[in-house]
């Protein structure tokens, strides 16, 4: 791995560990509006400054009562969709699996230097075990080094999903902290006209002239339907700040999902990568110095050979010296056990990706079946609602 691909994954790190930290506020329960007499000043006036957006004269402004939040809903909705299905779970994916695929093509044991080549390697100038060791090295390298490459672009990207989840999030709860205002301020005017508004109609009509009195009556049944309406629209806002608690923590899945996958790929580059390349390393440097060491002893050899009769025992005590000191520096099942246990480290990311994957899967799938579900309720409630009879209370 690269010295600056390092560099970006050591610095990533810090922001994996404070994203992973970050918690999302709770919403208040769906059922919880304050109404206007219970509100605070900065509350009620948010409320009251609703409220004079209805008209009951005017259709439209019941009609658009609250759209605007309800808008914004259906866009935050269609965004938290694109984020599942355009996750680029599988490129990120592949490249923990060809990391895979690189280390177990990878075998230490091209470098026992305890084989010696056969005649026919030598015949047909086959590199020695060392040589060849070094120049798999250098392939394997090169992959490591393009492969940690791609899943530090994805690491990147992954980082920025996060951050836009946790502003998806929060203008999410905004909304719905929105829609709750909209809905005190609706119920809030239909008390008003119940209260107030009808049953002054109503003595209009009584005390109205016969020239009058059917003009009166009009306007008292206009009165009661433009009442029903706002009463209808009052409970879409309603149903639709259910929804948007729903969809709540639909975000947080996907943003844990994320979190889990960035932290296990920033886990790779930053420890799983660098141990790996450590012990090869130390493979290598040892495997050096095994064979400084049996350039020693074949020397040691030769100079025994050349002492008298008289040196026998001493050359005989120097041989069982030297092959004991120089025994046992090189494992090759120690190396073979470690390089297993890094791929065993990299296969349990994958599980958790995949299973990162599949839980996404799913999110989309209970996304589209709520909306789809809203989408029939609002259709109903528009198009089966009656108008309330005169003098029944409000909800």
């Amino acid at each position: 791995m690269s010295d600056k691909t390092r560099d970006h994954a050591r610095t990533d790190s810090t922001l994996v560990e404070q994203l992973s930290a970050h918690t999302l506020p709770d919403p208040a329960q769906a059922d919880a509006v304050t109404p206007l007499e219970n509100a605070d000043a900065a509350t009620g006036e948010a409320i009251r400054r609703r409220m004079a957006e209805i008209d009951l004269r005017d259709t439209n402004s019941i009609v658009a009562f609250g759209s605007a939040a309800q808008a914004e809903l259906q866009q935050i909705s269609q965004s938290m969709l694109a984020a599942v299905r355009n996750k680029e779970i599988g490129p990120a994916g592949d490249g923990l699996r060809d990391i895979v695929a690189t280390i177990r093509g990878f075998s230490i044991s091209e470098l026992d230097a305890r084989r010696s080549r056969s005649w026919w390697e030598k015949l047909v100038g086959r590199a020695a075990p060392l040589a060849k060791f070094k120049a798999r090295y250098e392939t394997v390298q090169a992959q490591i080094d393009s492969i940690t490459d791609d899943l530090l672009r994805h690491e990147h990207q992954l980082l920025k999903d996060i951050k836009s989840l946790d502003l998806l999030y929060d203008k999410t709860l905004d909304f719905y902290d929105e829609l709750a205002l909209y809905i005190a301020a609706g119920q809030a005017r239909l008390d008003e006209v119940d209260a107030t508004e009808i049953p002054t109609a109503q003595r209009a009509v009584e005390n109205a002239g016969d020239e009058d009195k059917m003009m009166r009556a009009q306007e008292l049944r206009d009165l009661r339907a433009a009442r029903d309406d706002l009463d209808r629209r009052v409970h879409d806002l309603r149903l639709t700040r259910q929804v948007t608690m729903q969809s709540l923590p639909s975000i947080r899945l996907v943003q844990e999902n994320d979190k889990s996958l960035v932290t296990r790929i920033n886990s790779t580059l930053v420890n799983t990568v660098p141990l790996w390349e450590t012990q090869l390393a130390q493979a290598v440097t040892l495997q050096r110095s095994r064979e400084a060491a049996a350039a020693v002893k074949d020397a040691s050899d030769l100079t025994n050979d050349l002492l008298t009769a008289n040196a026998a025992n001493l050359r005989e005590s120097n041989a069982m010296i030297r092959a004991e000191t120089e025994r046992g520096v090189f494992d090759i099942k120690a190396i073979r056990k470690a390089n297993d246990d890094l791929i065993a480290t990299i296969e349990d990311s994958l599980r958790i990706a995949d299973e990162g994957k599949a839980n996404r899967a799913e999110a989309e799938v209970e996304l589209q079946k709520m909306e789809s579900e809203l989408r029939t309720a609002l259709a109903q409630a528009e198009s089966g609602g009656t108008t309330r009879p005169a003098g029944r209370a409000a909800r």
